[in-house]
């Protein structure tokens, strides 16, 4: 399920013990090394965590528009000299379109004020303390009725974005669990987002849970895997019930499904 690599340090020289053929566009590629502290790739440079094995980690985002071919990913000691170099090649996720019918109301709906930045201030948070743990589960038993990062077409009109999570066809107040564990970040009723939970798991990975009906939890929780933190809706920006749900790494939307893997697709 994941494309990683390791660096491992063999007497005086750093050796790659794994590196990806490739990834895939909007994926999440662990950085796992001996030292170093941290790593860039497409211009983005993102922070590695000390591990309790020794090791240190990070999580490298691929955005879903990065170019198709082979871009060069490297490591940096604290003081930003270069420790080693690999390359990973991405390939295009053939991404689909996919159209929603919005009602005039719904379509009219604007943010309340700082929802939009509370939004924003989750998607970046990064703490030093990793708190979630694998296997990661889906938050509702249901199929995904859209997946991640489809162009999304309003009323027939493309809407100039993707789909930056998976919806999944959850009914009205089914109960909404916690994916991993981590600390609420946002736990509030919004007007363009619906009843929102975010949530903060630590070392730049965060999620967030939209249109719920009824919101479970308050902002500061620690909450387990599997906690119940709200109840599915249709509120905010929803054409019906259903549960958005999105992960963030280090800063960019990716693909849930790659963490969870066993979510199916709706027929």
């Amino acid at each position: 399920m994941w494309r990683s690599f390791a660096l491992l340090l063999a007497s005086c020289s750093i050796i790659f013990a794994e590196i990806p053929s490739q990834a895939v566009q909007g994926d999440t590629i662990r950085v796992v090394a001996r030292q170093g502290e941290r790593a860039k790739f497409l211009g983005r440079e993102i922070r590695l965590f000390s591990q309790p094995d020794g090791s240190m980690l990070g999580l490298m985002p691929i955005p879903v528009d990065a170019a198709p071919g082979s871009h060069p990913l490297t490591i940096e000691d604290a003081h930003g000299k270069q420790i080693q170099t690999t390359s990973i090649a991405i390939t295009d996720a053939n991404f689909p379109k996919q159209n929603i019918n919005v009602g005039k109301g719904t379509k009219a709906l604007t943010p309340l004020p700082g929802e939009m930045e509370a939004v924003g201030a989750l998607k970046t948070t990064v703490t030093d303390v990793r708190l979630w743990r694998e296997p990661f589960i889906s938050p509702t038993p249901d199929c995904m009725n859209s997946i991640f990062g489809v162009a999304r077409y309003h009323n027939g009109k493309p809407t100039g974005t993707y789909h930056k999570g998976v919806d999944l066809r959850s009914p009205r107040g089914r109960p909404i669990e916690a994916t991993t564990d981590g600390v609420v970040q946002i736990a509030r009723m919004f007007r363009l987002h619906g009843g929102t939970v975010g949530l903060n798991h630590g070392q730049g990975l965060t999620s967030i849970y939209l249109h719920m009906s009824r919101i479970a939890v308050k902002e500061g929780q620690k909450v387990k895997k599997g906690d119940v933190i709200g109840y599915v809706g249709a509120t905010g920006f929803a054409t019906g019930p259903h549960l958005h749900w999105q992960l963030f790494a280090n800063g960019l939307p990716v693909n849930p499904a790659q963490w969870v893997g066993n979510v199916p697709r709706c027929q």
